[in-house]
């Protein structure tokens, strides 16, 4: 073996990789950009939120649960401005604090916010006794609820001043929330590799030039890679569905026409995204972090594997505009609460809006050669 020589090979390929700014950020400065801003959200809180809703009787007040939320501040939620919610803060020594806020709602308001992941566990009030209504199998439901039974008795749980109705029910359960943000998170990656990527790697293997050079319809073929594509993605998702009914029982309560219109208009935006992300890079490492950079903080914010409700208040407004967040929240929707035409009509026209006018710009700026 010549060292020599294996020495100025290594060199070459480290000088090539330097010169290139773009493949320096996406490979060293965006994990290090995203590791920041996670850590940030997940391991700098000093202070834990738990969402609860809570059933109020104001005929039957329960004692304990009246003198624990004493002295709480009461103001309206950003979920809707007739509900209000009570907040209070219990400090934990050691642990740092723990703010309950109790979302005070009625029994269907209640089922629709657990469905949607915004709570974990639901409260109803009697005089006798407090009923929690949360998913057995759920460790985020099991924890409210040793918190809330702790911190009501102060001393020990009471357990003949509780009772546990476990919800087993379609649409209550983890897998029921985790489904429709798969199916979501799949078209967005369906798009995002099998289209972007796909035009990048053309690209940079001059492929693109040369079909260019033939009578080829420029427009014809990005719609061949669309309809291509969204056939695929429709056969992937219909497997998923499949597998997710009869191992897990899932069963989509609305209209598998209404799915089928939400699907089309998620993949337009994914397709119109990938279009223009592919429009102008020839090289794939750098075209690999654009996908990464638009993929993975949808992936992290917009409900796919937990609810974004997790995150500040402040920031629930941003990501409920994110394209993926629209899309899993209609499917989602159309799943476990049997969502109509008018509840997910105005995100399918801003979906098929995005992919039209992101198709339009990408087509006028792409770079065939």
């Amino acid at each position: 073996m010549n060292i020599k020589q294996l020495v100025q090979l290594i060199l070459v390929q480290v000088r090539e990789f330097i010169r290139e700014p773009g493949i320096l950020f996406w490979s060293i400065g965006f994990p290090i950009m995203m590791s920041w801003v996670l850590g940030v959200a997940f391991t700098s809180k000093k202070e834990v939120i738990q969402k609860v809703a809570l059933i109020e009787n104001l005929k039957q007040e329960n004692t304990e649960l009246r003198n624990f939320l004493k002295g709480s501040s009461v103001k309206s939620t950003y979920l809707s401005e007739h509900l209000k919610s009570y907040t209070k803060t219990i400090p934990l020594k050691d642990f740092g604090k723990t703010t309950y806020v109790f979302i005070v709602c009625d029994q269907k308001e209640a089922t629709i916010l657990l469905k949607r992941g915004v709570v974990s566990v639901i409260i109803v009030e009697s005089a006798e006794k407090l009923t929690y209504q949360l998913d057995p199998k759920s460790p985020g439901g099991q924890l409210i609820y040793l918190q809330i039974t702790d911190a009501l008795s102060n001393i020990v749980i009471k357990e003949d001043k509780t009772k546990i109705e476990p919800l087993t029910e379609s649409g209550a359960r983890y897998i029921d929330f985790l489904i429709p943000g798969l199916i979501a998170l799949g078209i967005m990656n369906s798009c995002l590799w099998g289209i972007s990527y796909s035009l990048i790697d053309m690209r940079s293997k001059k492929l693109l030039r040369r079909m260019v050079a033939t009578p080829m319809s420029k427009v014809n073929f990005i719609a061949s890679l669309y309809i291509s594509r969204m056939g695929l993605g429709l056969i992937e998702s219909f497997l998923l569905i499949l597998f997710a009914r009869f191992y897990f029982h899932v069963h989509m309560e609305g209209n598998i026409f209404l799915y089928l219109l939400i699907f089309l208009s998620g993949y337009l935006a994914f397709s119109g995204i990938a279009l223009l992300v592919s429009s102008r890079t020839s090289n794939s490492q750098i075209g690999n972090g654009l996908i990464n950079a638009i993929n993975m903080p949808m992936m992290v914010l917009s409900g796919v594997f937990f609810s974004y409700h997790n995150f500040p208040d402040w920031t629930i407004p941003v990501i409920r505009k994110l394209p993926l967040t629209m899309l899993a929240d209609s499917i989602r929707g159309i799943f476990v609460e049997g969502a109509v035409f008018k509840d997910i009509a105005v995100e399918m026209i801003i979906l098929s809006a995005i992919g039209i006018l992101l198709s339009f710009i990408g087509l006028k700026i792409y770079k065939w050669q």
